[in-house]
């Protein structure tokens, strides 16, 4: 059964089959693309049992960035399932409990697949191939179900736009299966081979050290990471093999822009993309960014249009449109959360995010369902959960409770990755109240977030 990603990954093997391909910098592992793919087909032997019991079934796993991970992820393209990758930083039982609620056949545990309950869904279209998780606004994950050609439409969309090529090689901080991870490095490294460093700790001094020894030079990362780079005392030399610095999953500060071309000699590229749409839009020269004046133009083969009250219209072959039902020429089309608008040259201008959504380091988090979450540890009466000012998004919460900071905290660990945990916390008996009687949020961040 012809499977365009496991197409593409068969033109990659036959091009660059002895070549590098992932290289595990803190171990000094280099894999080659021929012993991916033989890796692959061991594991589905091992675990899969038929490829026919895992064919359209979705398959829930969460595996740090690494060799590992496309043990699973190259396997489950084999067997024509449907991969559905979280965070590895996702605990145990929420990786249970979002598998059940996505009536997924199986769960990769690490050592095994393990079978879930009678229910389970089976795609019946062939080209599906991957689900992606976002949160609703209702604080619930939302699958977003990906075909095998809008993932390569974006992989594509991202190395013509940047200009990558299987001579670059992608240092890896970012997680491979968060959709800003899937479209610039997993299937850029299946469809146009190009080669990763996975990258051991966004600390600068380790960034540093592993650019000399494995000299990558292409770096999508988020702020938090150039901000440390631009503000550490590194030599100015040390990223030397550099070619190509990316930003996104947050607002890039011009001035953290500017510190870092003044110390590496390198611009940073803006990036904007969305779960449902992979890559928007780019800055091609890194002149927006460093004013910080916008994101960039559309991507090659985006389209975009302004909608009234600040949206943004996207259209684009990456878009999902299974259960979307907007269309335009048959590309798929969606309208992201923020608030969004076009200069007269193009150039996207964001105005910030609607609703509930923040990202935090990169990661999108839906306040709504940090709030559910906290709201359902026994003993707790009101919560109040927001982001403080700064450079970096910072997540805080104020309780009406009279548990203590650390009960909540282990209550909340249960279910909760480490990234969507508070760090700022106010608890109080009750919350204060306004004149009219309505809760006073405006103390309650003041008293959060100082």
């Amino acid at each position: 059964m012809s499977h365009p990603l496991r197409d593409a990954w068969v033109r990659t093997l036959r091009r660059r089959g002895d070549a590098p391909a992932v290289t595990e910098a803190a171990s000094g592992r280099v894999v080659s693309f021929r012993e991916l793919d033989a890796r692959a087909r061991v594991w589905l032997d091992l675990h899969g049992g038929t490829t026919k019991a895992l064919r359209g079934r979705a398959v829930v796993f969460a595996s740090p960035n690494g060799v590992a991970w496309f043990d699973v992820f190259l396997g489950l393209m084999h067997a024509s399932a449907v991969a559905v990758p979280l965070d590895a930083a996702e605990p145990d039982t929420a990786q249970h409990a979002l598998a059940t609620e996505l009536r997924a056949g199986f769960r990769w545990d690490g050592a095994r697949l393990v079978v879930l309950p009678a229910g389970a869904r089976r795609f019946a279209s062939p080209e599906v191939c991957l689900v992606k998780l976002t949160s609703g606004s209702t604080g619930r994950p939302r699958p977003l179900v990906f075909t095998a050609a809008q993932m390569l439409a974006d992989a594509r969309q991202v190395t013509a736009t940047m200009g990558i090529t299987e001579r670059d090689a992608s240092y890896a901080l970012i997680p491979f299966g968060h959709s800003y991870g899937l479209g610039n490095l997993t299937i850029p490294l299946i469809a146009h081979g190009v080669p990763i460093v996975v990258g051991s700790s966004p600390l600068p001094q380790a960034i540093a050290a592993e650019f000399a020894r494995w000299r990558p030079s292409v770096l999508p990362g988020v702020p938090a990471v150039f901000r440390g780079l631009a503000m550490s005392d590194i030599a100015s030399a040390a990223l030397a093999s550099l070619r190509l610095a990316v930003s996104a999953g947050a607002s890039l500060p011009p001035e953290v822009a500017q510190a870092f071309a003044t110390r590496f000699g390198r611009h940073i590229h803006g990036f904007y993309g969305s779960s449902e749409t992979g890559g928007i839009s780019y800055d091609r020269t890194g002149a927006a960014t460093l004013a910080g004046r916008s994101v960039g133009r559309a991507m090659r083969g985006v389209r975009l249009t302004v909608l009234p009250g600040q949206r943004l219209r996207v259209c684009s072959p990456s878009v999902f449109t299974y259960g979307n039902r907007r269309r335009a020429r048959g590309l798929g089309c969606w309208t992201p959360a923020d608030r969004a608008g076009l200069r007269s040259n193009g150039e996207v201008v964001l105005f910030g995010r609607r609703g509930t959504m923040v990202k935090i380091a990169g990661r999108r988090v839906n306040l709504a369902e940090i709030a559910a979450r906290l709201r359902r540890i026994p003993g707790v009466h009101d919560v109040w959960v927001g982001v403080g000012p700064g450079v970096e998004p910072v997540l805080g919460a104020a309780l009406a409770t009279r548990l203590n900071r650390e009960d909540i905290r282990t209550a909340l660990r249960a279910d909760t990755a480490p990234w969507k945990m508070p760090r700022h916390w106010l608890l109080l008996s009750e919350f204060p109240l306004t004149a009219r009687g309505k809760t006073d949020t405006a103390a309650l961040r003041q008293g959060v977030f100082g």
